[in-house]
């Protein structure tokens, strides 16, 4: 059993500890800290955890072998490094990092310590998205041509808080949504070698853009194309192209596969509804068994590492209108 701590109570921490609330096998959060602790305080009793006034002293906490972060983007390196250096695994909510630059130096602390690094993508774990990657490596669609993506929501209920912020949010949602996007296209279709990015706010009362695209170029040849909207309804939308036919995933429940011969066919599932906590909850047990030396976190910190060098790209790309390459 991983005893956790929670860094960061808003409404993503909560539910971060709720998926696991109902009697996880594997993690238990037992602590807690965040930047307003009179704020957490009533959730903290009713969750049973140790509400720390400081991260430090959440990390000198000799009952909590790892760290759960919903911090600020911006915080997530020192976090990172200080929870390394206290000798707690992280698992850590996405953007890792801001630059990929950090993301090396994050990992490479946790590295030498012999602990592990953890992404929430817990897209990962959506049992339609688990069944695309199947089909995909098992060339049920064929060749793969091209892939596109789409996470975009209503974020404008963030105005005042953390979120809005261009600082927070480089890229508009691309930080905060889009990055989901980024992980399932290099999960399906490998590593990525530039990308060509716009971004701007069209619409939005917050402080940053709310419509972000970008093309990408894969190592392998393929294309893909993907896209934020932060004023809009809730969408997530992957669709990967390939020579006997395309792949579609919907939410976390849906695929449609339409193939070159016309068939075509389409399955959910029940029980996945926003925000999937069966999804939030597989990656943090799936975290904590890779800390208790089981199979690995299926993002490996080499694709923890791209992915953010991804980002980074797309908004250097939209800040410069140039094409820009993906660092190593």
């Amino acid at each position: 059993m991983i005893n956790a701590a929670i860094v960061g109570m808003g409404r993503w921490g909560r539910i971060l500890v709720d998926s696991v609330s109902g009697g996880s096998e594997v993690l238990r959060f037992v602590a807690g800290a965040t930047r307003t602790p009179s704020k957490a305080a009533g959730y903290a009793a009713e969750k049973g955890l140790r509400l720390h006034a400081t991260y430090g002293e959440l990390l000198a906490d000799g009952g909590v072998d790892a760290v759960v972060l919903a911090s600020p983007h911006t915080a997530h390196f020192d976090q990172i490094v200080a929870a390394a250096e206290a000798g707690k695994h992280v698992y850590c909510e996405k953007p890792f990092c801001l630059t990929a630059a950090d993301a090396r130096k994050a990992l490479d602390a946790l590295r030498a310590k012999g602990l592990r690094a953890a992404i929430g993508h817990n897209r990962r774990f959506s049992p339609n998205a688990a069944a695309l990657k199947r089909m995909i490596d098992a060339g049920e669609l064929g060749d793969m041509i091209q892939i596109e993506g789409n996470f975009s929501a209503d974020m404008t209920g963030y105005t005042g808080e953390w979120r809005d912020d261009r600082d927070e949010s480089p890229a508009g949602g691309m930080t905060s949504l889009g990055i989901h996007a980024v992980d399932m296209l290099i999960n399906l279709f490998g590593s990525i070698r530039s990308v060509q990015a716009a971004s701007r706010r069209v619409a939005i009362p917050l402080g940053i853009d709310d419509a972000t695209a970008a093309l990408v170029d894969f190592e392998g040849g393929q294309l893909g194309y993907l896209g934020t909207v932060t004023a809009t309804g809730p969408l997530w939308q992957i669709r990967a192209f390939g020579t006997r036919g395309w792949g579609e995933i919907v939410g976390h429940n849906r695929l449609t596969v339409q193939r070159t011969d016309g068939a075509a066919e389409t399955k959910t599932w029940e029980g996945y509804d926003y925000p999937g906590m069966a999804t939030v909850a597989g990656a943090l047990e799936a975290f904590a068994r890779d800390c208790e030396g089981g199979d690995p976190f299926p993002v490996t910190p080499e694709q923890i590492h791209h992915g953010t060098a991804v980002l980074e790209a797309i908004v250097e790309s939209a800040e410069t209108g140039r094409r820009m390459p993906v660092a190593r």
